[in-house]
């Protein structure tokens, strides 16, 4: 179990890049970029805390795009040492999950290592370009169910905007660190 880095940099900005989705095309940020911000998460097929949420990513980033919000999920892990993460394994794993977003192929995690994700699943939230929110999807804890779940990420981006302001208290992901290539 890693979690994501606690501090936020306000200043950190969107880099962009163009990344293999499981479409077979090419996807820049551009791309996903919509009116009220983007959503990037760093995912994967096998871990099993993305296993656990992958339900909630789905339905908590179709309301994300019914708010104006891009949102994509990236694989960064090396598929040499995890073939579970391949491409044609990330195409099954959309598929499986009904995706309704890009799901892109980060082969030589550059984009990981640029955005300084540490972890599966690590969001990042931007405001235009600028980060304001890296933290978790929601309160729940792993392999728990319970009808108290409370949003994080989409409680963050109406607070941004309905207030333009930032969630004070964000919580860091947990989750499994990325396999980084030798």
């Amino acid at each position: 179990m890693l979690l994501s880095s606690k501090k936020i940099n306000t200043k950190f900005e969107t880099v962009a890049f163009k990344l293999l989705d499981v479409s077979e095309k090419l996807i820049s940020l551009n791309d996903i970029s919509k009116r009220n911000g983007i959503v990037l998460a760093f995912i994967c097929n096998h871990c099993p805390y993305v296993k656990d949420i992958i339900s909630r990513i789905v339905n908590d980033f179709d309301i994300l795009q019914s708010l104006d919000v891009g949102v994509a999920a990236i694989m960064p892990n090396d598929t040499e040492q995890y073939p579970e993460d391949s491409y044609e394994k990330m195409k099954e794993f959309a598929l499986k999950n009904n995706f309704s977003f890009p799901y892109l192929y980060d082969k030589d995690q550059s984009v990981a290592n640029t955005y300084q994700a540490v972890c599966t699943p690590d969001f990042f939230g931007f405001n235009k370009s600028k980060l304001f929110y890296r933290g978790r999807l929601d309160n729940l804890k792993f392999q728990e169910r319970n009808a108290n779940r409370e949003p994080s990420l989409i409680n963050a981006f109406k607070q941004m905007l309905e207030n333009n302001s930032i969630v004070e208290n964000q919580i860091s992901s947990i989750g499994c660190s990325i396999k980084w290539k030798r």
